[in-house]
């Protein structure tokens, strides 16, 4: 806030909240697809991913990764974002809201907004259309592509977070008076990634970097393009 009472763009500029499970539990369902083996690694990568673009989006100041995992802790720090232990340890909402907590404690102001970790193909210009109609309300969120989660919710300086993550949490946001953003076309904000078909699904929108140098190890049936991508690889972040 500025001495003259105005907002200012550094003030109202979001931070983002993005939690993960520690890597060995991460991404259970894409086992089948992607092998045991490589499962962790491709959970890192799609973290990795959705924080290198949430950090490139002119909309976000800061982004606090709630995790107790070492190693991804490391690496995303490396990128920029902020470590929080996730000292609760009781399920994904209480991490998201002890994340609020730390970032509010630092910056009271602070318009807050929890993202997916598991969004290889998202793009800072979609993300930054999102947080532009969030603003507009107290609390706002994205249902994910399948139109039964939630891949982003927004809360307004001085508004209560209050996330119900996990399963069906876009009835149970929009039960909680939470504004549904829907007119806007952003598939890479929406594209959460907990199976094969939806890392397809990735992979045809154009997934980052570090995602990208994963799946010539599983190329999901794709054949070999330049430089030993599948063709359906290209490095997102535009």
């Amino acid at each position: 806030m500025r001495s003259d009472g105005a907002v200012s763009a550094a003030d109202a500029a979001w931070s983002l909240v993005v939690p993960l499970k520690p890597l060995v539990r991460a991404k259970s369902r894409l086992s089948r697809a992607a092998g045991e083996q490589f499962r962790p690694q491709f959970a890192l990568a799609f973290a990795l991913d959705t924080v290198a673009a949430a950090l490139a989006c002119a909309d976000v100041r800061d982004v606090a990764v709630v995790t107790d995992d070492e190693v991804a802790g490391e690496h995303l720090a490396a990128l920029g974002a902020r470590i929080v232990p996730d000292t609760p340890a009781r399920g994904l909402n209480a991490a998201l809201a002890h994340g609020a907590a730390a970032v509010r404690a630092r910056r009271p102001g602070a318009p807050v907004a929890a993202l997916n970790a598991d969004l290889p193909a998202l793009r800072p210009a979609e993300l930054e259309l999102v947080l532009h109609s969030a603003a507009l309300f107290p609390r706002a969120f994205l249902a994910d592509a399948a139109d039964i989660g939630t891949t982003l919710l927004c809360a307004t300086s001085g508004v209560e977070l209050a996330p119900a993550f996990g399963g069906a949490s876009r009835a149970r946001h929009l039960a909680s008076g939470a504004r549904e953003i829907t007119a806007l076309d952003v598939p890479s904000v929406r594209r959460d990634v907990d199976t094969g078909e939806d890392l397809r699904a990735a992979l045809a929108l154009g997934v980052g970097p570090y995602t990208a140098r994963q799946v010539p190890q599983q190329a999901f049936g794709a054949p070999a393009g330049p430089k030993g991508l599948p063709p359906e690889v290209r490095a997102s972040g535009a």
